[in-house]
C-alpha cells in the first residue's frame, strides 16, 4: 500500500463519513471533499495527527450557489493534501485556522474582501491590498 493510499484509509477510518470523498488523484496528490463533515475536527486531525505540518496556501472559490475554500496542507515527505469545505452563500462561514497556521490569515483575509466570507476569530488587521478602485 503506498503513502497515499495508507492516509486515505486511515482518514475513512477515522470520519467513515469521508467514504466515497477521499480520492488519490496522483502520486503525492490526495483530495478530501468535506461535504457535511466537520471542517475543524478533520482539520486539527490532519495537522496533529497524521503530520500535515505545512500550510502552502489557501484557495477560495465561487462555486455558484456556494463559496468554496480548498486548505493545501502538505507534510515534509512532500505528499500534498487538498482539504475542500463549502459554505452556502447566504452564510459563508469559514472557521479560521490561524491559531494553527499564522501565516493564513493572509489568505482567510483575501477569502474575506475577494468572496465576501465570514472568517470568525480571524485577527484584527488591514484589509487585503486592493486598489481604491475594486
Amino acid at each position: 500500500m503506498s503513502e497515499e493510499q495508507t492516509i486515505q484509509a486511515e482518514l475513512i477510518r477515522k470520519f467513515p463519513d469521508l467514504q466515497d470523498r477521499v480520492r488519490v488523484q496522483r502520486p503525492r496528490r490526495i483530495f478530501v471533499d468535506l461535504n457535511t463533515t466537520p471542517f475543524r475536527e478533520v482539520f486539527d486531525y490532519l495537522v496533529q495527527q497524521m503530520d500535515f505540518s505545512i500550510l502552502c496556501t489557501i484557495t477560495g472559490l465561487d462555486e455558484g450557489a456556494t463559496l468554496g475554500a480548498i486548505y493545501h496542507l502538505a507534510r515534509e515527505s512532500g505528499i500534498t493534501l487538498n482539504l475542500i469545505a463549502h459554505a452556502p452563500k447566504e452564510q459563508p462561514v469559514f472557521q479560521t485556522v490561524t491559531d494553527r497556521f499564522p501565516a493564513a490569515e493572509l489568505y482567510e483575509r483575501e477569502m474575506v474582501d475577494l468572496l465576501g466570507a465570514q472568517v470568525p476569530g480571524l485577527p484584527m488587521g488591514p484589509r487585503y491590498p486592493l486598489p481604491d478602485d475594486w
